[in-house]
Parts: C-alpha cells; sequence; structure tokens
C-alpha cells in the first residue's frame, strides 16, 4: 500500500491533470452506473410482465399481434410501475427485494396456469373459472396435468415464463444496491403511470372493436387476446366488484323485438318458410309459443336485474307454433351430451348406428357446438339453452336456481321418471351438486355413487358399460326421460394411453389419415358407436323405439388433437376436419342428432339453416308439445318462424344471409347475389347483444324463480 500511495503521490507531481481527468471521470461513471440500475430496478417489473405477455400470445395464438402489441406494452408499464411503487414501499433493500421477489414467483405463475389451461381446454378460464372448475385438472385429470407440465414443450414454457425471475434472483442485488426512492420520485412515476394509462384508453377508445371488447362487449376470452392476460383478469376483477358484468339491453327495437302483439293471434301461419320444413298443402292457422305472464307487472316488483329482464322479455315476440309442435307429444327422450364428438366421426361403413341417427331422422346439415367453457359449458348450452356467460362457474350458478326450462323438468312435472348419467368421477365438475338440481326425478348418478357397479376401471371409461348397466333400470318405466354425459371420446387418444382407443385400434389402424392420433381419436369413438348400437337395439327389442327419442350432440370440439397449437395453426383437428381450421366457426362445426324411430317411415326432415346449440331446447320443447313461453329462451325453434341466427359469446354471429366476424367487425354475405337490408348487421348485433344479457341475467339472478315461483 506504501508503494501503492507513492506512485500516486509520483504520478501526482508528475501530471497532476491527468490524475483528476481520471479521478473526475470515475466519480461520473459511478453515478451513471447507479442511475441506469435505478432505470433498471423501476421498470424491471413492467419487462418482465411484458415479456410474460409476448410469451403467451404468441404460444396460444397464431393472429397477428398488429396494433394491440402497443395496448399490452402501455398496461404491462403501468401494471408494472405499480407493483413497483407497492414494493419501494418497504423501508429497506433487502425488505423492497423480497417483496419483489415473490411477485416476480407470483406473476410467471398465472401465465404458466392459464398456458395449461389452454393447452388443455383451448379457452381462457377467467378466475371464477379456475377456482371453481381448473382445479379439477389436478384431481380427475392429473395424469394428464403431468404429461402436459413435463412434456418437453411445458417445461420450455415454464422456463420461458420464468425467465426475468431467474435474472431478477441473480442479479437483482445489483440492481437494487442503491438507495430507496425519494418521494419527489415516486410521485412523478405516479404521474408517467397515469400518462401510459391514458394512452392506453385513448387507444382503446379510437378503435372501435377494442373499444366494444372493453365496455359493451366484454369477455375474457377477447380481452385476453386484445389486452393481454394481467389486463384481462384486472379487467374482470374490475367488473365483479364495481357490476361491469349488469345486464344490459339494447334499445333499439328490431323485428325480433317488436311487440308480442303485432300479429294478431288467429292470423294464418304455416312453418315458418324454413328449407325443407315441409310446409302443408294448406295454410293453417297456428298459435305462439308462449304463457300467460304479465312481465310488465312483475318488473314493478323485481330487483333491479329481474326488471331489467321483465322489461325485456316483453318487448320479444314469441315464435309461432308450426306442422311439427306436438310431433313427439308423450314420447321418451334420451339426451346424450357425447365427449369431444366431431361431425367426422359418422360414417355408413365404421360408424352405421351414429350415421342412422345422423340422417334418418331430423337431418341438420349446419349446425355450431359453440365452445367457450370446456365440457360443462357444452352441458349448460344443452340442459339451459343458453350460453355459458359465467365461463366454467356458469353450472355452479344454477344450483339454488328455479331451473324450470331443463327439460328435466319440463317432463318431470308430466310425471316422467328421469334420471342423469356419467360414467367419470360423479363429482367432477361439481356434478354431484349441480346435476342433482336438473328437474330429474331419481337425480343423478356417476362414478362413485353407483356407476361403478357397472362400470370397469379405467381411462377413459366406456360409454358401451355405462348403457348395458343403465338401460335395464329404466327401460321399463312408463315415460322416462334421461341424460347421458359421455367420457370414452376423451383424449389423450394414443393407443398407450387411452383404453378406448386401444380397445379399437385394429379398426381405425388402417384408415387414411395420416397422424396416429387422429386414428385414435375415430376409435375411441366407436366406444359410443357401441354405446348406441346397444341403446337402439334394446328399445326395438323392447318395441318402443317408436316411441323414444334420442337427441345428441358435442360437448365441444375434439380440442384435445392439438395441444399446443390455435386457430389457423390445429394441424391435427384440420385433418380431421379436411379444411384448415382458421375461425370459430370452422373450428365449432358439428353434428346434432335428433332421432326417433318413428320418423323412418318417412323421408328424413332436412334442416339447412343455421343452428347451434342453445336451438336444441326450443325445438324439443316444441317438438314434444310441451306449454313454454320462446321469450324465455334465447335460442329458437327451428322449425318456427323465428329467422335464423346462430351467435357466440364473442359476438360472433352466423345467419342464412352472412357471417360477422366481431374480433375485426367484418361482414361476409353467403353469396354475391344476397342482398343485404340497410341496418342489418347494427340490426342483428343488437339482437345478439341482446341474448347474451338475457344468458347473463339469468345467473346473474334467479330468473326463473322471480317468473314461476321457488319451485
Amino acid at each position: 500500500m506504501a508503494n501503492t500511495d507513492a506512485e500516486l503521490r509520483s504520478r501526482t507531481r508528475e501530471n497532476p491533470r491527468s490524475v483528476r481527468r481520471s479521478a473526475g471521470n470515475a466519480e461520473k461513471a459511478a453515478p451513471n452506473r447507479n442511475r441506469l440500475r435505478r432505470i433498471l430496478s423501476r421498470w424491471l417489473l413492467a419487462i418482465a410482465i411484458f415479456f410474460d405477455e409476448l410469451v403467451f400470445k404468441f404460444s396460444t395464438s397464431v393472429r397477428p399481434a398488429g396494433f394491440n402489441l402497443l395496448i399490452i406494452a402501455l398496461y404491462s408499464a403501468v401494471l408494472g410501475m405499480i407493483l413497483w411503487l407497492l414494493a419501494s414501499i418497504a423501508k429497506t433493500r433487502k425488505g423492497n427485494r423480497k417483496v419483489k421477489k415473490i411477485m416476480l414467483l407470483i406473476i410467471p405463475l398465472l401465465f404458466c396456469i392459464e398456458y395449461f389451461i389452454y393447452r388443455q381446454f383451448k379457452v381462457f378460464y377467467d378466475l371464477h373459472t379456475i377456482f371453481n372448475g381448473a382445479g379439477h385438472m389436478l384431481t380427475g385429470f392429473w395424469k394428464e396435468t403431468l404429461k402436459l407440465v413435463f412434456s418437453l414443450s411445458g417445461l420450455w414454457h415454464i422456463f420461458l415464463f420464468y425467465i426475468p425471475t431467474l435474472v431478477y434472483f441473480i442479479f437483482g442485488h445489483r440492481l437494487d444496491a442503491c438507495k430507496p426512492p425519494r418521494k419527489g420520485l415516486r410521485l412523478a412515476l405516479a404521474i408517467q403511470m397515469v400518462i401510459m394509462l391514458l394512452a392506453a384508453w385513448l387507444l382503446i377508445r379510437i378503435v372501435p372493436v377494442y373499444h366494444n371488447t372493453y365496455s359493451v362487449r366484454y369477455n375474457f376470452q377477447n380481452a385476453v387476446d386484445t389486452f393481454g392476460l394481467m389486463p384481462a383478469v384486472r379487467l374482470d376483477i374490475k367488473n365483479d366488484i364495481f357490476g361491469g358484468k349488469k345486464v344490459g339491453f339494447a334499445e333499439e327495437q328490431t323485428d325480433e323485438s317488436a311487440e308480442e302483439d303485432a300479429q294478431p293471434e288467429d292470423a294464418e301461419a304455416t312453418a315458418g318458410g324454413r328449407p325443407d320444413a315441409h310446409a302443408a298443402e294448406k295454410p293453417v292457422s297456428y298459435g305462439y309459443n308462449k304463457l300467460d305472464i304479465d312481465f310488465k307487472a312483475l318488473a314493478e316488483e323485481a330487483g333491479e336485474t329481474a326488471a331489467e329482464m321483465d322489461e325485456y322479455v316483453a318487448t320479444v315476440k314469441p315464435s309461432r307454433q308450426n306442422e311439427y309442435t306436438g310431433l313427439f307429444k308423450g314420447k321418451n327422450l334420451i339426451m346424450i351430451t357425447a365427449e369431444a364428438f366431431s361431425a367426422e366421426v359418422i360414417d355408413p361403413k365404421l360408424t352405421p348406428t351414429l350415421y342412422r341417427l345422423a340422417t334418418k331422422g331430423i337431418n341438420f346439415t349446419d349446425y355450431t357446438q359453440s365452445a367457450t367453457a370446456g365440457t360443462t359449458g357444452g352441458e349448460y348450452a344443452h340442459i339451459f339453452g343458453m350460453l355459458p356467460t359465467d365461463g366454467g362457474s356458469s353450472m355452479n350458478d344454477t344450483v339454488d336456481h328455479n331451473n324450470y326450462y331443463t327439460m328435466g323438468s319440463q317432463l318431470n312435472r308430466l310425471g316422467y321418471y328421469g334420471k342423469a348419467y356419467h360414467n367419470n368421477d360423479y363429482t367432477f365438475y361439481d356434478r354431484n351438486v349441480t346435476h342433482v338440481n336438473l328437474g330429474y326425478s331419481d337425480g343423478y348418478m356417476g362414478y362413485g355413487n353407483g356407476m361403478e357397479e357397472f362400470v370397469s376401471p379405467a381411462w377413459p371409461e366406456s360409454d358401451l358399460e355405462m348403457f348395458q348397466g343403465t338401460v335395464p333400470t329404466y327401460i321399463d318405466k312408463e315415460h322416462f326421460n334421461i341424460y347421458y354425459m359421455t367420457v370414452s371420446g376423451h383424449n389423450n387418444y394414443g393407443p398407450d394411453e387411452n383404453d378406448m382407443t386401444e380397445k379399437h385400434w385394429e379398426q381405425v389402424k388402417d384408415l387414411p389419415y395420416e397422424s396416429d392420433e387422429v386414428k385414435g381419436y375415430i376409435a375411441c369413438n366407436l366406444e359410443l358407436e357401441d354405446a348406441l348400437t346397444y341403446l337402439v337395439g334394446e328399445l326395438e327389442k323392447k318395441g318402443i323405439a317408436d316411441d323414444t327419442v334420442i337427441c345428441m350432440t358435442a360437448d365441444h370440439f375434439p380440442y384435445g388433437l392439438d395441444h399446443d397449437a390455435a386457430l389457423g395453426d390445429m394441424p391435427l383437428l384440420s385433418e380431421l376436419y379436411g379444411y384448415e381450421v382458421n375461425d370459430y366457426f370452422q373450428r365449432d362445426h358439428n353434428r346434432l342428432i335428433i332421432w326417433c324411430g318413428a320418423l323412418e317411415k318417412n323421408e328424413p326432415i332436412v334442416v339447412d339453416d343455421p343452428v347451434s346449440c342453445v336451438d336444441i331446447l326450443p325445438t324439443l320443447s316444441n317438438l314434444f308439445g310441451l306449454e313454454y313461453d320462446s321469450r324465455l329462451m334465447p335460442g329458437r325453434d327451428v322449425f318456427s318462424d323465428t329467422d335464423p341466427l346462430v351467435w357466440t359469446l364473442f359476438w360472433d354471429w352466423k345467419t342464412d344471409l352472412g357471417t360477422y366476424i366481431a374480433a375485426t367487425n367484418t361482414f361476409t354475405p353467403v353469396s354475391e347475389d344476397v342482398k343485404i337490408p340497410e341496418g342489418y348487421v347494427d340490426k342483428i348485433n343488437a339482437i345478439v347483444s341482446n341474448k347474451i344479457s338475457f344468458c347473463k341475467g339469468c345467473l346473474n339472478c334467479d330468473y326463473f324463480g322471480h317468473v314461476f315461483g321457488d319451485g
């Protein structure tokens, strides 16, 4: 040290200006380094969130990011700054770092959870659904969940999401080596945050599609895609706390929302002009499917939500009865929600029973099974005739409601024996709680409360064994009303991981598909084919096939085929379908089966209008000749005079004139020759908005309890 000091004094005497310059540079360099560290420290959380948003977006969507990348960046900056300000409240640098570490452990975890949910179900789950439904991934599907997590892609994505966390854990002590920020700096940063928030808000206001998604057309799926995951979660929480999810009906009157007495009760009407509806040769006078309910009077004594609903329903035009009203009156009903079923499974040689049911009953050629909340969402749509506006929690919301218009309740009021069945865990999706309130007189049976007597342990369990065990328990009843939720079509589809695929592999191994996954998917659906073959055979043996109606469709498209894919990049689903899947309507096309042995005596009834899952309940209600009010069902009886309309919770819709995609605000006519009435798109948008609001209102309050009493 002495020698060094001596050398320094010697150099100072020789060149004092050079030493002072070096010392000055060193003094300047230190503050510059500190300033850079402070900047990086302030923006670290914002950078981490934006990085995870980018990884998440390009892992779950191949649609061009475009202009919304700027919105995602602004929201990431704002959220990151808020979290930094919260962390800076800690009085010591050590405490500050601990808070940041906790944040950087939790934030990527949320991205990981949503990513694996998307890989499994091809939808994003809001917080309600995560807490109420996604936990079943770790219980009922724990093997599949582990396989997803520990796959090469799963581990890689976990690593990507946690890169900012790793960087901070390694280098954070250097970034946070400076003193905590002064109060003045906190205020300046808060002002910057407000400016960025206003900039994001202004961008949303400028772009109508973004503004609609943020406000009147809010939907968690669209919000994630437009604004990013973290802003969508914030928006979802805000709507829950401040009532952003309240119902609200369009004020504009449309033809569909005309006064109910616009036409006299005795006016002449036929089958409504639907294609191939076999209208009678002579005009027949038909009444309306409506009840004598004074909704305006009900509104005067109702709460806010119920009153809004009453006022809206009072303006809806009821649908006409028609020549098919009561066609199935007094017959038995078997409703089936088939796990991951698709129209492409139907083949005259490979699945002759499915082909028979699909083509020799009522033949639906343009059917959409909207997929927005996985299996439980599909069940909800079939059973309640509404789309699940509360995501995977929608079915749970009905537990304490008067479920007046389910087919279970309607036929139960006529004295039918009823029961619901499922061949997987009876508690899955809380079916032991929800399915006992669907109106079936004898409740619900699943694996664990009786079904294990009929079905062997397997994954997935056998549909055939479920039918073989349960059909004998009700087939001798005078009138029965049965509901099945199957499971044999569940993924994964490899022969070594799916017992149903392995069982039927020899039947599919030579099919003209390139991938074994597609062959495996068809193989496991052959168990459903065998179950239906057994069912129809037993009905015919008993001589009651002509007196029994089978109604079947899917809960959702086979999302298990493409774990890592999104719209525009679904190679296996596209291979199955035979075309590139680029939008929700292409993805969700399916087949609805409504069959009765008595129908085979005549030519098939063909319905080639657009039809969707919410149309099943009103169509069955009309076919069974039930007393119901069509104004209380957002779907339509497909044989009525109501114009066809397929709509989704993404605000997309399709009619006999064309298709509207809300994300791009574009309407495409069915052909160049079709004439589109002036204001047509705005009119249908208003109708769709009202239907979604009605679905939302029914979940927000016990609306049918309000109309019909506690039941």
